[in-house]
């Protein structure tokens, strides 16, 4: 069992910047590949960024290349996602998830979620 908690959300102007963490307990986090999801209200859940166990390995929607960054730090337990040059688009909850195998952009994949973290971007 991992258990995935969030943090680091909130209220932000449009062109502003946040960073997301997510930490990690219970079974050994550098096992797993992390995902970012996000989640707007009356849409559906999509990807937004994951990581492998290495950190050597990464990929990014197209939404938000260039301007969000996923990185983590194996002996913190935690997976964080910086986000820059916001926009009003990316107004969701916000969340972590881990894969025991390979990385992938499908959520269905991940074994564990978090609860979520709010993002709001004002125009």
């Amino acid at each position: 069992q991992v258990r995935l908690v969030e943090s680091g959300g909130g209220l932000v102007q449009a062109g502003g910047s946040l960073r997301l963490s997510c930490a990690a307990s219970g079974r050994t986090f550098s096992a797993y590949a992390m995902g970012w999801f996000r989640q707007a209200p009356g849409k559906e859940r999509e990807f937004v960024a994951s990581i492998n166990w290495s950190a050597g390995n990464t990929a990014y929607a197209d939404s938000v290349k260039g301007r969000f960054t996923i990185s983590r730090d194996n002996a913190k337990n935690t997976v964080y996602l910086q986000m820059n040059s916001l926009k009003p688009e990316d107004t969701a909850v916000y969340y972590c998830a881990a894969d025991s195998a390979i990385p992938t952009m499908i959520g269905g994949e991940y074994d564990y979620w978090g609860q979520g973290t709010q993002v709001t971007v004002s125009s």
